[in-house]
Protein backbone atom coordinates (compact mmCIF):
# COMPACT_ATOMS: atom_id res chain seq x y z
CA UNK A 1 0.00 0.00 0.00
CA UNK A 2 1.26 3.48 -1.16
CA UNK A 3 2.32 5.95 2.17
CA UNK A 4 -0.35 8.91 2.43
CA UNK A 5 1.67 11.60 1.53
CA UNK A 6 1.83 14.56 4.62
CA UNK A 7 0.17 17.89 4.06
CA UNK A 8 3.80 19.15 4.28
CA UNK A 9 4.91 16.89 1.77
CA UNK A 10 2.37 18.13 -0.97
CA UNK A 11 3.04 20.44 -3.69
CA UNK A 12 0.63 23.70 -3.03
CA UNK A 13 -0.41 25.43 -6.30
CA UNK A 14 0.58 29.58 -6.45
CA UNK A 15 -2.69 30.18 -5.99
CA UNK A 16 -3.15 27.67 -2.80
CA UNK A 17 0.13 29.48 -1.30
CA UNK A 18 -1.07 33.19 -2.04
CA UNK A 19 -4.58 32.27 -0.88
CA UNK A 20 -3.54 30.32 2.34
CA UNK A 21 -1.41 33.89 2.53
CA UNK A 22 -3.81 36.35 2.62
CA UNK A 23 -5.67 33.66 4.58
CA UNK A 24 -3.28 33.12 8.03
CA UNK A 25 -0.31 35.08 7.87
CA UNK A 26 -0.38 38.99 9.12
CA UNK A 27 -0.22 41.60 6.18
CA UNK A 28 3.33 42.88 6.85
CA UNK A 29 3.98 42.60 3.08
CA UNK A 30 2.78 43.55 -0.43
CA UNK A 31 4.56 40.58 -3.03
CA UNK A 32 3.87 40.34 -6.67
CA UNK A 33 2.21 36.98 -7.64
CA UNK A 34 4.79 34.97 -8.41
CA UNK A 35 5.81 31.85 -6.35
CA UNK A 36 9.89 31.35 -6.14
CA UNK A 37 10.85 27.42 -5.64
CA UNK A 38 14.87 27.48 -6.72
CA UNK A 39 17.92 29.76 -7.14
CA UNK A 40 21.02 28.99 -8.69
CA UNK A 41 24.01 31.01 -9.16
CA UNK A 42 22.75 34.64 -9.53
CA UNK A 43 19.13 33.53 -10.97
CA UNK A 44 16.07 32.94 -9.00
CA UNK A 45 13.51 30.45 -10.57
CA UNK A 46 9.82 30.61 -9.86
CA UNK A 47 7.40 28.22 -9.86
CA UNK A 48 6.62 28.27 -13.66
CA UNK A 49 10.23 27.73 -14.60
CA UNK A 50 10.85 31.62 -15.27
CA UNK A 51 14.26 32.30 -14.49
CA UNK A 52 14.93 36.12 -12.84
CA UNK A 53 18.57 37.67 -12.37
CA UNK A 54 18.60 38.78 -9.04
CA UNK A 55 20.29 42.24 -8.52
CA UNK A 56 18.71 42.39 -5.10
CA UNK A 57 19.93 39.17 -3.39
CA UNK A 58 17.08 38.82 -0.89
CA UNK A 59 18.29 42.38 0.46
CA UNK A 60 22.00 41.72 0.83
CA UNK A 61 21.79 38.21 2.08
CA UNK A 62 22.73 35.81 -0.67
CA UNK A 63 25.35 37.31 -0.95
CA UNK A 64 27.88 33.86 -2.76
CA UNK A 65 25.07 33.57 -4.86
CA UNK A 66 21.88 30.48 -4.76
CA UNK A 67 22.74 26.54 -4.22
CA UNK A 68 26.76 27.65 -4.08
CA UNK A 69 28.33 24.08 -4.16
CA UNK A 70 30.79 24.82 -0.97
CA UNK A 71 27.85 26.31 0.84
CA UNK A 72 25.13 23.26 0.18
CA UNK A 73 27.76 21.02 1.20
CA UNK A 74 28.27 22.43 4.65
CA UNK A 75 24.64 22.68 5.28
CA UNK A 76 24.18 19.21 4.54
CA UNK A 77 27.07 17.92 6.51
CA UNK A 78 26.24 20.05 10.00
CA UNK A 79 21.99 19.10 9.29
CA UNK A 80 23.11 15.51 9.94
CA UNK A 81 25.45 15.64 13.17
CA UNK A 82 23.68 18.82 15.45
CA UNK A 83 22.20 21.52 14.06
CA UNK A 84 21.48 23.45 17.55
CA UNK A 85 23.75 23.30 20.98
CA UNK A 86 22.69 25.11 23.59
CA UNK A 87 25.08 28.21 24.36
CA UNK A 88 25.68 26.97 28.15
CA UNK A 89 28.09 24.79 26.32
CA UNK A 90 31.03 24.91 23.36
CA UNK A 91 30.55 24.08 19.82
CA UNK A 92 33.15 23.55 17.15
CA UNK A 93 32.66 26.69 15.61
CA UNK A 94 31.61 29.69 17.05
CA UNK A 95 34.74 30.61 18.65
CA UNK A 96 36.84 29.86 14.34
CA UNK A 97 34.06 32.14 13.36
CA UNK A 98 34.60 34.59 16.14
CA UNK A 99 38.50 34.71 15.25
CA UNK A 100 37.78 35.01 11.73
CA UNK A 101 35.31 38.35 12.31
CA UNK A 102 38.01 40.16 14.97
CA UNK A 103 40.67 39.04 12.00
CA UNK A 104 38.47 40.71 9.34
CA UNK A 105 37.03 43.69 11.27
CA UNK A 106 40.49 45.05 13.48
CA UNK A 107 38.24 44.41 16.72
CA UNK A 108 38.50 41.94 19.45
CA UNK A 109 35.58 40.03 20.74
CA UNK A 110 32.08 38.85 19.38
CA UNK A 111 28.75 37.94 20.40
CA UNK A 112 26.62 36.03 18.24
CA UNK A 113 22.32 36.92 17.37
CA UNK A 114 20.07 35.50 15.34
CA UNK A 115 19.42 38.72 12.93
CA UNK A 116 20.92 42.00 12.45
CA UNK A 117 18.25 44.25 14.72
CA UNK A 118 19.57 42.09 17.59
CA UNK A 119 22.77 42.65 17.05
CA UNK A 120 21.78 46.45 16.91
CA UNK A 121 20.00 45.74 20.18
CA UNK A 122 23.39 44.06 21.59
CA UNK A 123 25.24 47.18 20.53
CA UNK A 124 23.41 49.27 22.01
CA UNK A 125 23.21 47.37 25.48
CA UNK A 126 26.59 46.93 25.44
CA UNK A 127 27.53 50.97 25.07
CA UNK A 128 24.94 51.83 27.94
CA UNK A 129 26.65 48.64 29.70
CA UNK A 130 29.79 50.17 29.38
CA UNK A 131 28.38 53.61 30.89
CA UNK A 132 27.14 52.37 33.43
CA UNK A 133 30.37 50.18 34.25
CA UNK A 134 32.17 53.72 34.24
CA UNK A 135 29.95 55.39 36.43
CA UNK A 136 29.90 52.59 38.92
CA UNK A 137 30.89 54.25 42.48
CA UNK A 138 31.35 58.02 41.53
CA UNK A 139 28.31 60.32 42.25
CA UNK A 140 28.34 61.21 38.39
CA UNK A 141 24.78 59.59 36.82
CA UNK A 142 25.73 57.13 33.56
CA UNK A 143 25.80 58.46 30.09
CA UNK A 144 22.49 57.36 28.70
CA UNK A 145 21.97 59.19 25.49
CA UNK A 146 22.40 57.88 21.60
CA UNK A 147 22.94 59.55 18.45
CA UNK A 148 21.96 58.36 15.29
CA UNK A 149 21.32 60.03 11.98
CA UNK A 150 18.63 61.57 9.93
CA UNK A 151 17.15 58.77 7.43
CA UNK A 152 18.45 56.11 8.89
CA UNK A 153 17.49 52.17 9.62
CA UNK A 154 18.29 50.07 12.17
CA UNK A 155 15.95 47.50 12.29
CA UNK A 156 12.44 46.55 13.64
CA UNK A 157 12.73 45.71 17.30
CA UNK A 158 12.20 48.30 20.03
CA UNK A 159 15.59 49.57 20.40
CA UNK A 160 17.03 49.40 16.98
CA UNK A 161 13.75 51.47 16.18
CA UNK A 162 13.99 53.44 18.38
CA UNK A 163 17.69 54.64 16.64
CA UNK A 164 15.61 54.75 12.93
CA UNK A 165 14.64 57.62 11.74
CA UNK A 166 12.04 57.49 9.64
CA UNK A 167 8.22 58.41 10.95
CA UNK A 168 6.02 55.85 9.05
CA UNK A 169 8.14 53.23 10.60
CA UNK A 170 8.47 54.90 14.62
CA UNK A 171 5.16 56.04 14.53
CA UNK A 172 2.74 53.10 15.09
CA UNK A 173 4.75 51.84 17.91
CA UNK A 174 5.39 55.19 20.03
CA UNK A 175 6.55 55.71 22.59
CA UNK A 176 9.95 54.47 21.80
CA UNK A 177 12.91 53.87 24.21
CA UNK A 178 13.97 57.57 25.56
CA UNK A 179 17.14 59.72 25.04
CA UNK A 180 17.85 58.98 21.18
CA UNK A 181 18.91 62.24 19.02
CA UNK A 182 19.25 62.88 15.49
CA UNK A 183 22.26 64.05 13.56
CA UNK A 184 21.60 65.74 10.36
CA UNK A 185 23.81 63.62 7.90
CA UNK A 186 27.44 64.53 6.91
CA UNK A 187 26.34 67.65 8.58
CA UNK A 188 29.40 68.04 11.35
CA UNK A 189 28.12 71.48 12.91
CA UNK A 190 24.83 69.66 13.78
CA UNK A 191 27.02 66.62 15.20
CA UNK A 192 29.49 68.86 17.12
CA UNK A 193 26.24 70.70 18.86
CA UNK A 194 24.19 67.97 20.05
CA UNK A 195 27.10 65.74 21.16
CA UNK A 196 28.17 66.39 24.67
CA UNK A 197 29.53 64.55 27.86
CA UNK A 198 25.60 62.91 28.40
CA UNK A 199 26.32 60.47 25.35
CA UNK A 200 27.19 56.85 25.51
CA UNK A 201 27.21 55.91 21.70
CA UNK A 202 26.82 57.06 17.97
CA UNK A 203 25.29 55.05 15.52
CA UNK A 204 26.12 55.46 12.15
CA UNK A 205 25.88 53.68 8.64
CA UNK A 206 28.97 54.16 6.68
CA UNK A 207 26.72 53.54 3.93
CA UNK A 208 22.93 54.45 4.49
CA UNK A 209 21.42 51.28 2.78
CA UNK A 210 17.64 51.35 3.11
CA UNK A 211 17.86 55.19 3.42
CA UNK A 212 18.87 55.48 -0.36
CA UNK A 213 22.46 54.29 -0.69
CA UNK A 214 23.75 57.94 0.93
CA UNK A 215 27.68 57.14 1.79
CA UNK A 216 28.79 58.89 5.21
CA UNK A 217 31.23 61.50 4.70
CA UNK A 218 35.45 60.88 5.70
CA UNK A 219 34.96 64.49 7.34
CA UNK A 220 31.92 63.13 9.51
CA UNK A 221 33.05 59.72 9.95
CA UNK A 222 36.65 61.17 11.53
CA UNK A 223 34.45 63.60 13.73
CA UNK A 224 32.49 61.06 15.28
CA UNK A 225 35.51 59.22 16.06
CA UNK A 226 37.22 62.24 17.82
CA UNK A 227 34.18 63.45 19.68
CA UNK A 228 33.48 59.70 20.80
CA UNK A 229 36.77 59.48 22.14
CA UNK A 230 36.63 63.18 23.30
CA UNK A 231 33.69 62.06 25.87
CA UNK A 232 34.21 58.09 26.39
CA UNK A 233 31.33 57.54 24.14
CA UNK A 234 31.30 54.53 21.34
CA UNK A 235 31.18 54.81 18.14
CA UNK A 236 28.93 51.80 16.98
CA UNK A 237 28.91 51.21 13.19
CA UNK A 238 25.72 49.43 11.60
CA UNK A 239 27.57 47.32 8.35
CA UNK A 240 24.41 45.28 8.15
CA UNK A 241 23.78 45.41 4.85
CA UNK A 242 27.29 47.57 3.68
CA UNK A 243 29.56 44.89 5.49
CA UNK A 244 31.33 41.73 4.98
CA UNK A 245 32.20 42.31 1.44
CA UNK A 246 29.37 44.30 -0.75
CA UNK A 247 32.16 47.78 -1.02
CA UNK A 248 34.83 45.43 -2.13
CA UNK A 249 36.42 45.68 1.40
CA UNK A 250 35.55 43.30 4.13
CA UNK A 251 33.97 46.19 5.94
CA UNK A 252 32.95 50.05 4.62
CA UNK A 253 34.28 51.55 7.31
CA UNK A 254 37.42 50.41 6.45
CA UNK A 255 37.92 53.36 3.88
CA UNK A 256 38.37 55.80 6.92
CA UNK A 257 41.04 56.05 8.85
CA UNK A 258 39.82 55.00 12.07
CA UNK A 259 38.03 52.45 13.14
CA UNK A 260 34.45 52.28 14.95
CA UNK A 261 34.37 50.24 18.88
CA UNK A 262 31.53 48.57 17.56
CA UNK A 263 30.40 47.16 14.28
CA UNK A 264 26.97 45.19 13.91
CA UNK A 265 27.02 42.73 11.03
CA UNK A 266 24.27 40.13 10.17
CA UNK A 267 22.78 39.81 5.89
CA UNK A 268 25.04 38.01 3.96
CA UNK A 269 26.90 36.53 7.24
CA UNK A 270 25.45 32.56 6.77
CA UNK A 271 24.56 33.05 3.59
CA UNK A 272 20.75 32.83 3.79
CA UNK A 273 20.65 31.24 7.42
CA UNK A 274 19.90 33.40 10.38
CA UNK A 275 23.22 34.86 11.68
CA UNK A 276 24.14 38.11 13.21
CA UNK A 277 26.96 39.59 15.48
CA UNK A 278 28.27 42.19 17.32
CA UNK A 279 31.76 42.83 17.31
CA UNK A 280 33.80 44.94 20.03
CA UNK A 281 37.24 45.93 20.96
CA UNK A 282 38.33 45.07 24.34
CA UNK A 283 37.75 48.46 26.07
CA UNK A 284 33.72 47.78 25.34
CA UNK A 285 33.73 43.97 25.03
CA UNK A 286 35.23 43.96 28.88
CA UNK A 287 31.45 45.27 30.21
CA UNK A 288 29.70 42.43 29.23
CA UNK A 289 29.69 39.56 31.98
CA UNK A 290 28.38 36.31 32.65
CA UNK A 291 24.95 36.50 32.76
CA UNK A 292 24.04 40.36 31.38
CA UNK A 293 23.26 39.68 27.46
CA UNK A 294 22.28 36.34 26.05
CA UNK A 295 20.60 34.39 22.65
CA UNK A 296 19.21 31.26 22.83
CA UNK A 297 19.71 30.49 19.13
CA UNK A 298 22.46 32.91 18.30
CA UNK A 299 25.60 31.04 17.25
CA UNK A 300 24.76 27.12 16.57
CA UNK A 301 26.59 25.41 15.07
CA UNK A 302 25.10 24.58 11.37
CA UNK A 303 25.16 28.45 10.86
CA UNK A 304 28.37 29.30 12.39
CA UNK A 305 29.63 26.68 9.70
CA UNK A 306 27.78 27.74 7.45
CA UNK A 307 29.14 31.67 8.33
CA UNK A 308 32.85 29.79 8.38
CA UNK A 309 32.62 28.71 4.60
CA UNK A 310 31.12 31.79 3.28
CA UNK A 311 34.11 34.20 4.74
CA UNK A 312 36.27 31.47 3.25
CA UNK A 313 34.94 31.72 0.00
CA UNK A 314 34.45 35.22 0.13
CA UNK A 315 39.09 34.39 0.63
CA UNK A 316 39.08 31.64 -2.21
CA UNK A 317 37.32 32.58 -4.62
CA UNK A 318 39.03 36.25 -4.61
CA UNK A 319 35.31 37.62 -4.31
CA UNK A 320 36.17 41.42 -2.79
CA UNK A 321 37.77 41.50 -5.90
CA UNK A 322 35.12 40.70 -8.03
CA UNK A 323 33.11 42.97 -6.19
CA UNK A 324 35.06 46.14 -7.15
CA UNK A 325 35.42 44.90 -10.99
CA UNK A 326 31.88 44.19 -11.23
CA UNK A 327 30.66 47.09 -9.70
CA UNK A 328 32.98 49.07 -11.42
CA UNK A 329 31.54 48.28 -14.56
CA UNK A 330 28.05 48.30 -12.88
CA UNK A 331 28.10 51.50 -12.18
CA UNK A 332 29.81 52.95 -15.77
CA UNK A 333 26.87 51.31 -17.33
CA UNK A 334 24.34 52.91 -15.05
CA UNK A 335 26.03 56.12 -15.82
CA UNK A 336 25.94 55.62 -19.36
CA UNK A 337 22.04 55.16 -19.09
CA UNK A 338 22.25 58.53 -16.80
CA UNK A 339 23.33 60.79 -19.44
CA UNK A 340 20.22 59.38 -21.58
CA UNK A 341 17.71 59.64 -19.42
CA UNK A 342 16.56 62.80 -17.90
CA UNK A 343 14.56 61.82 -14.84
CA UNK A 344 18.10 59.72 -13.80
CA UNK A 345 19.19 62.04 -11.16
CA UNK A 346 22.45 60.52 -9.81
CA UNK A 347 24.10 57.31 -9.32
CA UNK A 348 26.02 56.83 -5.96
CA UNK A 349 27.17 53.61 -3.73
CA UNK A 350 30.41 51.63 -3.96
CA UNK A 351 31.30 48.21 -4.77
CA UNK A 352 27.74 46.26 -5.34
CA UNK A 353 25.77 48.27 -3.49
CA UNK A 354 24.35 50.86 -5.51
CA UNK A 355 21.55 53.39 -5.69
CA UNK A 356 20.04 54.65 -8.68
CA UNK A 357 18.28 58.23 -7.66
CA UNK A 358 15.10 59.31 -9.71
CA UNK A 359 12.98 62.70 -10.07
CA UNK A 360 10.13 60.49 -10.34
CA UNK A 361 8.52 57.76 -8.61
CA UNK A 362 10.61 54.45 -8.48
CA UNK A 363 7.66 51.87 -7.89
CA UNK A 364 7.20 51.29 -11.96
CA UNK A 365 10.48 50.20 -12.82
CA UNK A 366 10.45 47.77 -10.12
CA UNK A 367 7.11 46.23 -11.91
CA UNK A 368 8.42 46.51 -15.54
CA UNK A 369 11.93 45.34 -13.81
CA UNK A 370 9.97 42.04 -13.20
CA UNK A 371 8.59 41.90 -15.83
CA UNK A 372 11.27 41.89 -17.77
CA UNK A 373 13.15 39.54 -15.12
CA UNK A 374 14.97 41.55 -13.16
CA UNK A 375 14.56 42.01 -9.48
CA UNK A 376 15.50 45.18 -7.76
CA UNK A 377 13.74 47.22 -5.39
CA UNK A 378 12.86 50.39 -4.66
CA UNK A 379 13.78 52.47 -1.18
CA UNK A 380 13.38 55.77 -0.20
CA UNK A 381 10.11 56.08 -2.65
CA UNK A 382 12.72 57.43 -5.53
CA UNK A 383 15.97 55.34 -5.25
CA UNK A 384 16.36 52.02 -7.27
CA UNK A 385 18.09 49.66 -4.98
CA UNK A 386 20.98 47.13 -6.78
CA UNK A 387 22.58 44.32 -4.25
CA UNK A 388 23.69 41.57 -6.40
CA UNK A 389 25.24 38.42 -5.38
CA UNK A 390 29.38 39.09 -5.17
CA UNK A 391 29.96 35.91 -7.64
CA UNK A 392 27.98 37.82 -10.56
CA UNK A 393 29.99 37.88 -13.71
CA UNK A 394 30.62 40.34 -16.75
CA UNK A 395 28.22 38.82 -19.27
CA UNK A 396 25.42 38.98 -15.67
CA UNK A 397 26.06 42.17 -15.59
CA UNK A 398 26.09 43.07 -19.35
CA UNK A 399 22.62 41.83 -19.59
CA UNK A 400 21.21 43.41 -16.64
CA UNK A 401 22.34 46.85 -18.33
CA UNK A 402 20.68 45.54 -21.29
CA UNK A 403 17.17 44.87 -19.66
CA UNK A 404 17.45 47.65 -17.37
CA UNK A 405 17.71 50.09 -20.31
CA UNK A 406 14.45 48.67 -21.55
CA UNK A 407 13.35 49.29 -18.34
CA UNK A 408 13.45 52.48 -18.20
CA UNK A 409 12.60 53.62 -21.85
CA UNK A 410 9.12 51.69 -21.01
CA UNK A 411 8.41 53.44 -17.92
CA UNK A 412 9.68 56.69 -19.81
CA UNK A 413 7.01 56.16 -22.18
CA UNK A 414 3.95 54.64 -20.19
CA UNK A 415 4.42 57.77 -17.95
CA UNK A 416 4.46 60.15 -20.70
CA UNK A 417 1.40 58.63 -22.39
CA UNK A 418 -0.20 58.80 -19.07
CA UNK A 419 1.28 61.81 -17.45
CA UNK A 420 1.37 59.77 -14.27
CA UNK A 421 5.43 60.75 -12.78
CA UNK A 422 5.99 62.81 -10.54
CA UNK A 423 7.19 66.09 -11.47
CA UNK A 424 10.40 66.83 -10.60
CA UNK A 425 10.45 69.98 -8.50
CA UNK A 426 7.46 68.28 -6.50
CA UNK A 427 9.94 64.96 -5.49
CA UNK A 428 13.15 67.46 -5.06
CA UNK A 429 10.10 69.81 -2.24
CA UNK A 430 9.50 65.85 -0.63
CA UNK A 431 11.93 65.74 2.79
CA UNK A 432 14.01 62.54 3.00
CA UNK A 433 12.64 61.82 6.69
CA UNK A 434 8.92 60.64 4.69
CA UNK A 435 10.59 58.39 1.64
CA UNK A 436 12.26 55.28 2.74
CA UNK A 437 10.33 52.36 1.62
CA UNK A 438 11.13 48.49 1.25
Amino acid sequence: MAKKKTTAARRLSPAKIRADEARYMMRTYRRPPMVFTRGHGCRLYDSEGRAYLDFLAGIAVNAPGYAHPRMVRVIRREAGRATHVSNLFHNPFQAPLAHKLADWSGLDRVFFSNSGSEAVEGALKLARAYAHAKAAGSSVPPKTRILALENSFHGRTMGSLSITHTAKYREPFAPLIPGVEFVCFNDVADLEAKFDDTVCAIVIEPIQGEGGVFPVSDEFWERARALTTQYDAALIADEIQSGLGRTGRYFAYQKFKSLPDIVTVAKPLAGGLPLGAFIANEKFASALTPGMHGSTFGGGPLVCATALEFLAIVEEEDLLANVRARGAELRAGLEKLAARFDFIREVRGEGLILGIDLTVEGAPFVQEALRQGLLINCTHDHVLRLLPPFVIRKKDVAEFLKKFEVVLARVAKAAKKSSAAIPRAEIRRQPMALAATR
